[in-house]
C-alpha cells in the first residue's frame, strides 16, 4: 500500500436503538424482520453517537489544537498554483435532462454559496445551501430521484462546521485531490458526523439504506482532534447501497486513553465500495454493518479497535494496513447468535497489534452453524501475539507472531464435497501470475482523478455539439468527440446530462472519459430492438483493437416508449490491453428502467402478480428493456472493473420514495466468454436479469472480489424461459422442465427456472466473496422468510464441464440448493444455516 496515493479516512458508526426492521434490510426495497433483533440490540449500544451534542461547558467556536502538527498534510494554507484542479477550472455546462427547471445548476462550488474555508468562519449553512440549491428534495423527505443531480466541490481550505453536512441523494461531494480540504467541528458542534449520509428522525432513517444509490464522497480530511477524547464523535455516517463510494479520505481522531471517536459509522444498506482510506486514532477506525462490501487500501493506526464489524452477510477487505492497535478486526458481535456472517481479509499487513482477529466462532458448538465465517489469505503480521480468537477468548490460531499467514479459514468447506467444519490453516489459492503484482498480491488500480492534468487537456462533450437533454440525438457529436480526443491524447469530459444514441457508440483505443454526476448514455429507437440481432449501445474497441482506455463516473441505459430495446447490449468490450497496464472502468454502471426519461416505469410496466404469465404473447413488448447488460468478448484482454453495478430496476427511483415496483424484462447480465484475461472484478453487482446475472463460458484468468446478485422479483411469473428463448449461440442456459421438490418441504414445488446468480462453464475462476440472493417469488417475500425452507428458487449457482472454481465466502438467500456441480446438488442450504443467509467458507471444485 502506498500511503502517498491515499488519504486518511476514519469511518465511525452509531445507531440508536431503532426498530429492528430499520437495520436489517433486504433487496433494494424491502426490509426483513427476521433475524433483526441482534442488530437492534447492537445499535442500542451506540445510541450516544447518533445525536451527538457537545460537552455542557463547550462554547461555540473553533476547537483547540485544530492544526496540531501531523505527518498528514492539511490544506489550511495551500499554494494556489500547486492546487489548481481541472474540475474547478473547466467550463461547466451540465444539465439535468428531465428537470423542469431549465436553469438548474448541477455543479456547485461551495465558495460561490458563501463558504469561506478559513477555519474561523462557520461554513455549515453555506455548504448546505450549495447542496440544496435548485429546490432539491431534502434527505428528510425520504424521496429518491435522478433528475436533481449535483456535484458539490470544495476548494482547498479549512471548513468550520457547527452542524453536520447533510448529503442529499444523487450527490457527489468532491474535494480538491491535490490539496484536500479539511473539515473541523466547532466546540459547540451538534449532529451525527461531520457528514451525515442519512439522517435519523422519529421513525428511524430518512431513507431506507437499501435505497440509497449514486453518491460519492472523495478527497477530504476529517479532523476531529479538537473534540474531547471522551466525547462520542463520528467522522461520517454512511448507510448506503450500490453505486456509492468513499475514496481518498483522511480522518484524524484522538488517540488519548478512553477515546470514544470513530471514523466511519455504517449500520445498514446493500453496498458498496470504499478505497484509499487512512484512519489515525479513535476507539474505532471503522464501525460498520451492511449486507456486503468490498474495501481495499485501508490504513488504520493507533486505534483501540481498527475495524469493528457488527453485522454483515459477506465482506471482502484487501490491502489493509493495521498498525499499533489493540484489536485489528473485531467480528465477534453477538457471541451466542453471530450476526457477522462472513468476513475476509487478503493481501494485508497487521503489525504491533495484540489480537489480529477477534471472533465468536466456537468449533465445539457454533451458533448458528456457519456463523462467524472467516477467511485470511496472504496476510503479513509483525509482533502480533494472537492471530485468531474465538468464543470465550479461546485461541483458535496463534499464528506466526511475525511472518505470513498464507491462508486460514473457519466455517464450512466443500472441496467439492461437504460440509466439513474447518478452523485452521488451509492451502492458499495458487494465484495466476497474470492477476497479481510482483509481491503476489492481486492487482488493484484506483480511479484516476487527473489531478496533475491541466484543464487545457480536457474537452467537454457539449462544446462538441452534444446536448445531453434527453431528446436530441447525440450519437454523431459524441462519436466525433470520442474520436478526436482519443487521437489527440485528450480527456473527454461528458457534462452532466442524458445523451440519446440511436446507433452504436464506439470508444476507440486511447480514450479517457470522465462523467459528471453520472452522465447517462441512453439508447433509443428501432436499431436496438432486434432480439435476433443484438447490437451494442457502447462498444469498447472492435475485435483486433489494441490499446488502453479509462472510463469513470457514467451510466449506460436504455429508453423505451412505443417499442422496447430487446436487442440492446449496453456495453460490449472487445479491446485488448496489456496485462500490466489494463484498461479500467470505475463507477460506470448500467441502469435499465426505473427513471424519468427511460419510459420503463410503473405507469408503462406495472407489476402483475395476480395475472399468470406462461406465454410470451402475454408479455408487453414495450417492457423489454435490454438483451444483455455487458459482454466481454473473446478478443478482450486486460480489463479492470471497480464499483460497477449492473441493474435492472425493480422499482421507480423517481417516484417520491422509490417504493413503486415495476416489471421490465432484460435477458442477460454479465457474459464473459474470454479465455485470455486477465480480468479483475472488484466490487461488482449484477441484478434482476432473466436468464443469468454472471455467466462465464470458457473463461480464465479472472479475479472477483465480493460479487453480488439478486434474482428478478417477478420470477417465476413468468419463469426465465418465457420472455427470452434459449439461444445456444449466445450460451444461454437450458432450464429444467420438471418440477423441483424436496423432502424437507413436502408438497411444495420450488421454482426451477429462475435466472442463475452465477454460471460457470469450462472456466477457471477465483472468487473472493459471493452473495447470491433470491428474495421474491412473484413479488412475495414469504419464500425467503427465515425458517421457511429457502423456497424462492431451487438452485442459484451452477458449475459445469471442466470448470475449476476457487471460491471463498459463498452466502445465499432463498435458494434451496446452494451449489449445482455438473448436474448434482452438492450443498444443501440446511447444512449451512446462518440466520438469514446460508454460508460456505470454502468451495473448491478440485480440493483440497
Amino acid at each position: 500500500m502506498k500511503l502517498s496515493n491515499s488519504f486518511c479516512a476514519v469511518l465511525a458508526v452509531v445507531a440508536r436503538g431503532v426498530a429492528a426492521q430499520d437495520l436489517y434490510n433486504i433487496g433494494e426495497e424491502y426490509m426483513a424482520p427476521a433475524a433483526a433483533s441482534a442488530m437492534s440490540a447492537m445499535s442500542a449500544s451506540y445510541a450516544r453517537y447518533v445525536h451527538y451534542t457537545p460537552p455542557p461547558t463547550a462554547a461555540d467556536g473553533p476547537g483547540v489544537n485544530v492544526l496540531v502538527k501531523s505527518k498528514t498534510k492539511t490544506s489550511a494554507t495551500p499554494t494556489p498554483t500547486a492546487c489548481s484542479y481541472w474540475l474547478d477550472n473547466i467550463k461547466h455546462q451540465g444539465v439535468a435532462a428531465f428537470n423542469s427547471d431549465t436553469n438548474y445548476t448541477v455543479y456547485r462550488n461551495v465558495k460561490n454559496y458563501g463558504a469561506v474555508g478559513d477555519g474561523v468562519t462557520d461554513d455549515s449553512a453555506a455548504i448546505q445551501r450549495a447542496i440544496s440549491d435548485g429546490n432539491r428534495p431534502a434527505l428528510s423527505s425520504g424521496q429518491t430521484f435522478t433528475n436533481y443531480p449535483a456535484v458539490v466541490y470544495f476548494p482547498p481550505g479549512t471548513y468550520l462546521l457547527s452542524t453536520a453536512i447533510i448529503q442529499y441523494y444523487y450527490t457527489q461531494l468532491i474535494g480538491n485531490p491535490l490539496c484536500p480540504p479539511t473539515l473541523i467541528p466547532t466546540t459547540g458542534f451538534t449532529g451525527f458526523g461531520l457528514i451525515d449520509g442519512d439522517t435519523y428522525g422519529a421513525n428511524g432513517l430518512a431513507i431506507n439504506p437499501t435505497n440509497i444509490f449514486y453518491r460519492q464522497v472523495r478527497n477530504f480530511i476529517f479532523d476531529m482532534r479538537s473534540v474531547p477524547a471522551t466525547s462520542s464523535f463520528t467522522g461520517i455516517h454512511w448507510p448506503t447501497s450500490q453505486a456509492t463510494s468513499l475514496q481518498n479520505l483522511v480522518f484524524l481522531m484522538s488517540d488519548a486513553p478512553g477515546t470514544q471517536h470513530q471514523g466511519v459509522f455504517l449500520e445498514g444498506g446493500s453496498a458498496g465500495f470504499m478505497s484509499d482510506l487512512v484512519f489515525v486514532g479513535g476507539l474505532y477506525g471503522m464501525n460498520v454493518g451492511n449486507q456486503q462490501y468490498t474495501m481495499r487500501n485501508i490504513s488504520i493506526s493507533n486505534a483501540v479497535t481498527a475495524f469493528s464489524l457488527f453485522f454483515d452477510w459477506g465482506w471482502t477487505m484487501a490491502g489493509a494496513t493495521i498498525n499499533n492497535c489493540s484489536v485489528g478486526f473485531d467480528i465477534s458481535a453477538v457471541p451466542t447468535d453471530q450476526s457477522d456472517h462472513a468476513f475476509m481479509v487478503i493481501d494485508s499487513t497487521i503489525s504491533h497489534t495484540g489480537i489480529a482477529f477477534n471472533t465468536s466462532f466456537n468449533p465445539a458448538n457454533n451458533l448458528p452453524a456457519s456463523g462467524g465465517t472467516l477467511i485470511i489469505e496472504n496476510v503479513k503480521v509483525t509482533k502480533v501475539p494472537t492471530a485468531v480468537l474465538g468464543f470465550g477468548a479461546a485461541v483458535l490460531y496463534a499464528g506466526p507472531k511475525t511472518g505470513t499467514i498464507a491462508a486460514y479459514a473457519q466455517g464450512h468447506s466443500y472441496t467439492p464435497n461437504g460440509p466439513n467444519i474447518i478452523h485452521g490453516p488451509i492451502t492458499p489459492n495458487t494465484r495466476p501470475a497474470s492477476l497479481t503484482t510482483g509481491s503476489g498480491a492481486y492487482y488493484t488500480m484506483s480511479k484516476p482523478q487527473y489531478g496533475n492534468v491541466p484543464v487545457s487537456q480536457f474537452v467537454t462533450a457539449r462544446s462538441q455539439g452534444a446536448k445531453g437533454n434527453g431528446v436530441h440525438d447525440d450519437t454523431a457529436p459524441l462519436q466525433k468527440a470520442l474520436n478526436s480526443t482519443a487521437a489527440a491524447g485528450q480527456i473527454l469530459f461528458v457534462d452532466a446530462g442524458t445523451y440519446i444514441v440511436t446507433s452504436t457508440l464506439y470508444i476507440p483505443p486511447g480514450a479517457r472519459i470522465v462523467g459528471e454526476s453520472y452522465s447517462v448514455i441512453m439508447s433509443s429507437g428501432a436499431f436496438f430492438n432486434k432480439p435476433n440481432n443484438p447490437r451494442p449501445v457502447v462498444q469498447v474497441g472492435i475485435p483486433g483493437d489494441n490499446g488502453r482506455i479509462e472510463w469513470s463516473d457514467m451510466i449506460v441505459s436504455t429508453q423505451g416508449g412505443n417499442i422496447g430495446q430487446q436487442g440492446a447490449v449496453l456495453i460490449e468490450w472487445n479491446l485488448a490491453s496489456s496485462s500490466t497496464s489494463p484498461s479500467g472502468m470505475w463507477d460506470v454502471h448500467t441502469r435499465i428502467g426505473g427513471t424519468i426519461g427511460s419510459n420503463f416505469q410503473g405507469a408503462t410496466c406495472p407489476i402483475t402478480p395476480t395475472s399468470p404469465k406462461t406465454q410470451t404473447n402475454q408479455l408487453d413488448t414495450k417492457c423489454y428493456a435490454a438483451h444483455t447488460s455487458m459482454h466481454v468478448t473473446p478478443s478482450a484482454q486486460g480489463l479492470y472493473l471497480e464499483n460497477v453495478w449492473q441493474w435492472t430496476a425493480d422499482h421507480d427511483l423517481d417516484n417520491n420514495d422509490g417504493g413503486n415496483q415495476i416489471t421490465i424484462y432484460t435477458g442477460r447480465g454479465l457474459l464473459v466468454d474470454n479465455s485470455k484475461g486477465p480480468i479483475w472484478l472488484w466490487g461488482t453487482a449484477v441484478e434482476h436479469f432473466a436468464l443469468y446475472q454472471y455467466e462465464f463460458v470458457g473463461a480464465s484468468n479472472i479475479f472477483m472480489g465480493q460479487i453480488q446478485t439478486e434474482t428478478a422479483y417477478w420470477q417465476p411469473n413468468p419463469n426465465a424461459t418465457v420472455p427470452f428463448k434459449n439461444n445456444p449461440a449466445q450460451y444461454d442456459p437450458v432450464f429444467p422442465t420438471t418440477p423441483f421438490t424436496a423432502p424437507d418441504v413436502p408438497g411444495v414445488q420450488i421454482p426451477n427456472a429462475d435466472g442463475w446468480g452465477f454460471r460457470a462453464v469450462n472456466s477457471t475462476l477465483f472468487v473472493y466473496g459471493a452473495g447470491f440472493y433470491s428474495f421474491f417469488n412473484n413479488y412475495s417475500t414469504t419464500c425467503s422468510n427465515q425458517g421457511g425452507g429457502e423456497i424462492c428458487q431451487s438452485r442459484i449457482m451452477s458449475v459445469e464441464g471442466t470448470s475449476v472454481v476457487n471460491l471463498y465466502d459463498l452466502h445465499t438467500v432463498g435458494t434451496h440448493e446452494m451449489i449445482y456441480l455438473n448436474g448434482k446438488d452438492i450443498a444443501f442450504y440446511g447444512d449451512n444455516l446462518d440466520d438469514f443467509t446460508d454460508n460456505i467458507a470454502v468451495f473448491r471444485t478440485n480440493g483440497p
